[in-house]
């Protein structure tokens, strides 16, 4: 999972990218990169690492011009290299950056495509490589020394026809503006919106309204499926859609886990979203669990706790915030390996123990994904004295990998793969073990836009929406992106 933003202004966006990035931080800690235009020349910074550490006062002042994009990454590959941070350039034609969130499920074929039958190498195994040269491919046989924005949605279309899988991704192209496309199933997020200026509208694009508002800009629209919106650089915005809209499937996850509580996604508030999971999972413990004797329902941080307060208030016991978080140590679901994320629980999390001491406590996280982190809570919570350890998961149970984005691949690294709720329990070591029903989960995101009748929600149901998923697309993912290859990645 990444995070995108672009800018189409009449001033300098250096820092509205910077400023975006920051607030996607959350989506990717492992790599940042801006590239900006100013006259025909582009300006690129990027390296490993956090937003705030990746850029420096004399980056800043290089990046200059009135137009540019930003990127953060986390590995869906295993790979902190970075020779991968976006945004990515090639030069012809005209000169396109490309910054890119989600994963193409062809990526081997359109290598061997675009090697073979367009004449272009691709000198590393990124599918957001492979998407930029396809774009510029695709422009390219237009042969036109003056583009329309036609030109440009026309190119769309042909990366629309060839790449497979999950995709948000916005381009710049030297010159001319700025592009942002999504795939036809709409599985990744992007919004647009606008403000204005005294020398005429500006825009810009994102994977969460979020960064939009910080920056002051109107929200205008998501980026249909299959859709794409063109902003040229004297203020105006074109919007085509290039190909049919297949069944609009946003990744359900993101209402989960990965975006903020302050974003819009689709028309969907993500905090009413997470506030409905906990009225939605109250409601289940007290058909499944009626005589309960919870005394306490402790959120762990961040995530969980917009989902936490109104299930307390449903079960009508107290909510308290008895784990306090170290906010210097990143997302440890999106730490590269496992022993990264072994490592960091106890510096990211702290007891106070008195509001465990002699209770029987509830504790409610977002997911449970590879059942590390919270099998050390939980103990955690034992150590400071509970009497009993409950755990409610506001999700369903994450059974199958994930191959549009996010870095789920490794079955057999996720805790319920081939495992009962109870085989589950007493793996994490809780007394008791409740997970959110999925028909549920859909309910409480659907609510925010009923337009949307279905999701993707392929780890926790195995059904993949763009069909072509097999039991050998499966099994390569997973030999590449494992844990154990993700360790050969980082020592090279």
């Amino acid at each position: 999972m990444c995070g995108l933003a672009g800018i189409v202004s009449f001033s300098s966006v250096n820092q509205g990218l910077y400023d975006a990035l920051t607030v996607l931080q959350h989506r990717g800690q492992d790599a940042a990169g801006i590239l900006t235009s100013e006259n025909g020349i582009v300006h690129l910074k990027k390296g490993n690492g956090l937003v705030r550490d990746v850029f420096h006062r004399k980056d800043m002042n290089a990046l200059a011009g009135n137009m540019g994009i930003g990127h953060v990454r986390y590995p869906t590959a295993g790979s902190s290299s970075s020779d991968l941070a976006q945004p990515f350039y090639v030069n012809s034609p005209y000169g396109i950056s490309l910054a890119h969130n989600g994963n193409l499920t062809n990526t081997h074929q359109l290598s061997k495509e675009l090697f073979e039958d367009d004449l272009r190498h691709v000198n590393t195994s990124s599918d957001s490589k492979v998407l930029l040269n396809i774009f510029a491919h695709e422009l390219q046989q237009i042969g036109k020394h003056k583009p329309t924005e036609n030109d440009f949605f026309k190119a769309v279309e042909g990366v629309q026809r060839r790449c497979k899988g999950g995709y948000a991704v916005v381009c710049l192209i030297v010159g001319h503006g700025l592009i942002a496309f999504r795939d036809p199933n709409g599985i990744r997020p992007l919004i647009y919106g606008k403000r204005e200026s005294e020398q005429g509208t500006e825009y810009m694009v994102a994977s969460e309204s979020v960064a939009l508002d910080t920056q002051g800009f109107e929200i205008i629209d998501d980026v249909m499926p299959g859709g794409a919106v063109f902003f040229d650089l004297k203020g105006n915005m074109h919007s085509q859609q290039c190909t049919e809209s297949k069944d609009h499937t946003p990744c359900i996850f993101e209402h989960v886990y990965f975006s903020r509580p302050d974003s819009i996604m689709d028309g969907i508030s993500v905090y009413k979203s997470r506030l409905r999971m906990g009225e939605k999972l109250a409601a289940q413990i007290k058909e499944e669990w009626p005589d309960h004797d919870i005394d306490v329902v402790v959120p762990i941080p961040d995530t969980a706790r917009t989902c936490a307060i109104p299930l307390a208030h449903k079960l009508d016991v107290k909510f308290r915030e008895g784990l306090i978080k170290n906010r210097y140590i990143g997302r440890t679901f999106i730490m590269p390996g496992q022993t990264e994320r072994k490592k960091s629980v106890r510096q990211k999390l702290n007891a106070i123990r008195l509001e465990f001491e002699g209770k029987n406590v509830l504790l409610v996280d977002d997911s449970i994904v590879r059942g590390t982190t919270c099998k050390q809570i939980i103990q955690m919570a034992r150590d400071a004295g509970a009497k009993n350890v409950y755990f409610a998961s506001a999700a369903p149970a994450v059974r199958f990998p994930n191959v549009y984005g996010i870095d789920m691949p490794a079955a057999t690294e996720l805790i319920a793969h081939d495992r009962s709720t109870e085989e589950i329990r007493q793996l994490i070591g809780a007394d008791k073990l409740i997970y959110l029903n999925i028909e549920h989960l859909i309910e409480c995101a659907r609510e925010g836009n009923p337009a949307i009748t279905q999701f993707e929600c392929s780890v926790f149901t195995g059904e993949y929406v763009t069909a072509d998923i097999d039991t050998a697309y499966l099994a390569r993912i997973e030999a590449d992106r494992n844990d154990l290859q993700k360790q050969k990645n980082e020592t090279g």
